[in-house]
């Protein structure tokens, strides 16, 4: 294991470097470490991009977006909350970042595009929690972030990269 973020000391990576072709598998030890690891996996993101992150109730979506938004220049990140209610919540960032929350959806697929997915993927990146409740309305070309629960504080994320 490597530390991924210096001054975190808590944030692992699961075998060697990072390789953008490749599945990779981090583990964190606190909300703190999984914020810190959101900042540098936003260097990897860029206009046009989409993350679907899932995740059960607790497992840190909304950390972790936190973390992405100050990493793609959110000057402050406590701007960042669980968009449940308003659905969508736009950050001014370097590269303005779209929260997308489906979890209060009746019908995620359908009512993705009334949100006007396309216009945001044209004017930044798209951060979208729940994103398995519409898999099949996602965009194919996506980040995918699964964040698992292993302990009280600790957590396991496992990033795929987009596929072309």
């Amino acid at each position: 294991m490597r530390i991924l973020a210096r001054g975190v000391g808590d944030v692992k990576r699961a075998g060697g470097g990072y390789n953008p072709a490749m599945v990779e598998e981090v583990r964190t030890a606190s909300p703190a470490a999984t914020y810190e690891f959101g900042r540098h996996f936003a260097a990897r993101l860029h206009r046009g991009d989409c993350v679907a992150l899932v995740g059960e109730l607790g497992a840190g979506k909304t950390i972790l977006v936190r973390g992405i938004a100050a990493g793609l220049g959110l000057t402050d990140p406590r701007m960042v909350s669980s968009p449940s209610f308003v659905l969508v919540q736009e950050y001014p960032a370097a590269v303005p970042v779209f929260h997308v929350d489906l979890y209060r959806l009746t019908d995620p697929s359908a009512e993705l595009g009334g949100l006007g997915l396309e216009e945001m993927l044209a004017s930044g990146v798209v951060l979208i929690e729940w994103a398995d409740r519409a898999a099949g309305a996602l965009p194919h070309r996506r980040w995918q972030v699964e964040l698992t629960i292993t302990g009280k504080t600790a957590r396991h994320l496992r990033i795929q990269p987009p596929q072309d």
